[in-house]
């Protein structure tokens, strides 16, 4: 326990703000004071980004900030008594007392299951009433100190109720409870698998056995997962999902009726959920989890998300696995204009055929007049990385398709997901007796043949099929249907109109200069800025990986070149542009904030636009427009002064890989300091100069 929370890590009625940002920033002080942190900066970075991922606010006055970290090297709890209370977005009311839990990344297993210890506890009523009484930072140490030694050890299966009736965690055990009992199963879990997972499964718990319910939870948190037994699982009359990442093998449940929401909502409703799942388990109308049987209705878990959501959640998943392909792509065949110059596309796969590393032609007689030191063993090798990065680039269709088909129907969406991406990109180059290649959809066909083999695909995988049949349909029926089907739709019916649409796209796109090309800059950078990392951000620069996707193979002048080097740009400006404000004028910065400017030169300068997001979540008003105003500056003049590039990433890493380095420093250089210099007047003039205040003392 020692370890885990000393008395200089509590602060009792104790004024720490009047926001959440201004709370979390003073304990993270307070556990750098302590010598529990090492870099106050990023431990206050991660437990931000944690908090805009979900409110950590619960219940009943309590708030648990908290996060896994490089800045702690062991797992840590501050404790926090308000006074006055702070909002942490609880629905009932601002928080008083308020845990920190730091967690080291990569923490061993036997700290985290102290840390469920104390989650669990969070949801007892006199655990918490034994904190708002305590009159010591010792007392407060004792009381979490019992709980922690205490409590029994965290089984990730646990049974809900103490009655002998109760559901045990063993294989095939679930078939001794009485049978007018009912039984259900639930999983949880939390982005970071700290805090949330535990308390949300020991509040379902406690519901449970109030209702006289039968209860295992599986929590797939930091702690570990021993996945529930499949003979509990299919004696459950329903399933809670409560989770805000991705149910691990959700396939075990399938055809269950289903009960989905947030983590949090069990711990600030435990008894709604569990009535309500049962109500689930008595309708044959129920959602299910993917997968059901006859009784199926078609909905599935997410039938509780928005149709906006849904649609993100799928994109954005094609999109994430689509991403590597392109980056590594692209990095490669930069480099492979390093060494060879851009004249390598042309003799790369005759270079590949007829040459060595012993036997290099010279550059000159093949025409390529760019090669660097005019090396045949460099132009060699820049050979071989251009056909891996093309090959790389290749395979970006199809993982963009599959993936979006997996985000429909899981694994049976997979295959047939793949092969519209293949078709959209015609991969195996089908061309007829003149040479005319069949109709490419590229991008769009992917997305919309990825998004019809999902469909198909989770269609046919809920109907019903004879016993001897399950086994065939995931790995034969499913993919060989749904390939026939909406490969016949693409090539046939929907192929030559999106050809059409895609040419006209890329028209459009080669016809743009002067006014048009650096509007498209100026929009793309306050995309860029306007939510750091969020949706709008990831629109924009899925729209510019896609044309690199397309174009990164041509040579210099590509439009989709242009778009690429405009959004990483734009996408640099925020964290650049905050940290030079707190060098400029730090008085106008918390410490945590000029801490966290010292970070955000690395991180602008590596294109990772989330390092202005402690600033934004302080103070939006000021920050978000100046940064907006920054990037839309950046964004228009890269248009401007033709900047191109064919890496998706890397930031001022890659500049090998930009076409028109001036331009690319210039469009920076302005772009930074007109948002610094927005967010200092914005600052200055609005009041908002900051005085660090005194150390809090109990």
């Amino acid at each position: 326990m020692a370890e885990l929370m000393t008395t200089d890590l509590v602060r009792l009625d104790a004024d720490l703000g009047r926001d959440k940002e201004s709370v979390i920033a003073a304990l993270a002080g307070v556990l750098t004071a302590a010598g529990r942190a090492d870099n106050v900066a990023v431990l206050e970075r991660d437990l931000l980004a944690r908090e805009a991922k979900a409110a950590t606010g619960m219940k009943d006055g309590i708030a648990i900030p908290h996060c896994r970290t490089t800045a702690v090297s062991v797992p840590t709890v501050a404790f926090a008594r308000l006074a006055p209370a702070v909002d942490f977005g609880a629905k009932d009311g601002p928080a008083e007392l308020v845990f920190l839990i730091a967690a080291p990344e990569g923490g061993g297993n036997t700290h985290l299951q102290i840390l469920t210890k104390l989650a669990r506890a969070l949801v007892k009523a006199d655990f918490t009433d034994a904190l708002r009484a305590a009159g010591s930072p010792e007392e407060v140490v004792a009381i979490i100190g019992g709980v922690v030694a205490d409590a029994p050890a965290m089984a990730p299966v646990a049974a809900a109720s103490a009655a002998p009736a109760a559901a045990p965690a063993a294989e095939g055990a679930a078939s001794s409870a009485p049978a007018t009992r009912r039984r259900l199963v639930a999983v949880t879990s939390c982005p970071t698998g700290i805090a949330h997972t535990y308390m949300a499964a020991e509040s379902l718990e406690a519901a449970a056995t109030k209702a006289g319910v039968d209860l295992a939870v599986e929590t797939q948190g930091s702690a570990g997962s021993k996945p529930l037994p499949q003979a509990t699982i299919d004696a459950a009359d329903a399933v809670i999902f409560a989770t805000d990442v991705g149910v691990r093998d959700r396939g075990r449940f399938a055809g269950k009726p289903v009960v989905s929401s947030g983590v949090k909502r069990p711990i600030d409703d435990g008894d709604a959920m569990i009535a309500e799942a049962l109500r689930s388990a008595d309708d044959p109308n129920a959602p299910r989890v993917e997968g059901g049987g006859a009784n199926d209705s078609g909905r599935t878990a997410t039938a509780g998300e928005s149709w906006g959501g849904r649609v993100r959640r799928v994109l954005m998943t094609g999109v994430s696995y689509m991403i590597p392909f392109v980056a590594a792509g692209g990095l490669l065949i930069a480099i492979a204009f390093l060494l060879g110059g851009y004249e390598i596309v042309g003799p790369a796969a005759d270079l590949v055929v007829d040459s060595t590393l012993f036997n290099a032609p010279d550059p000159q007689s093949i025409g390529l007049e760019h090669a660097l030191f005019d090396s045949g063993t460099l132009a060699y090798l820049g050979a071989l990385l251009f056909v891996i990065g093309a090959t790389s680039f290749a395979l970006f269709l199809p993982a963009l398709a599959g993936y979006i088909a997996y985000a429909i129907a899981d694994r049976p969406g997979i295959a047939p997901g793949f092969v519209m991406g293949a078709l959209a990109g015609n991969l195996k180059n089908f061309t007829n007796a003149d040479g005319v290649a069949m109709p490419a959809t590229g991008f769009l066909g992917a997305i919309i043949g990825g998004v019809l083999a999902g469909l198909v695909a989770h269609w046919i995988a809920g109907r019903t099929v004879p016993s001897w049949a399950r086994g065939l349909m995931p790995v034969l029926v499913i993919p060989l249907v749904t390939s026939v089907v909406v490969g016949l739709a693409m090539i046939v019916v929907l192929g030559r109109p999106i050809t059409w649409l895609m040419e006209n796209l890329t028209e459009g796109l080669d016809s743009m200069s002067g006014s048009s090309a650096v509007l498209l800059g100026v929009i793309l950078g306050l995309m860029m800025a306007f939510d750091m990392g969020g949706p709008l951000n990831k629109v924009a620069y899925s729209f510019a990986v896609a044309g690199v996707g397309t174009a990164a193979t041509v040579a210099a002048g590509a439009p989709e070149l242009k778009i690429m080097a405009a959004v990483m740009l734009a996408g640099m400006v925020p964290p650049i542009a905050l940290a030079l404000a707190t060098v400029v004028r730090p008085g106008l910065f918390t410490v945590g904030e000029r801490e966290n400017g010292k970070a955000g030169w690395l991180m602008g300068a590596s294109f990772i636009t989330e390092g202005a997001i402690p600033f934004a979540a302080a103070d939006p008003l000021r920050v978000i427009p100046s940064i907006m105003l920054g990037s839309a500056v950046t964004g228009g003049l890269s248009q401007a002064f033709d900047v191109g590039l064919r890496a998706p990433h890397g930031g001022v890493f890659v500049l090998f890989a930009v076409d028109g380095v001036l331009g690319f420093a210039i469009a920076l250089v302005a772009g930074v300091v007109v948002a610094a210099a927005s967010v200092i007047a914005l600052k200055s003039f609005g009041g908002a100069r900051v005085v660090d205040p005194e150390p809090v003392t109990v």
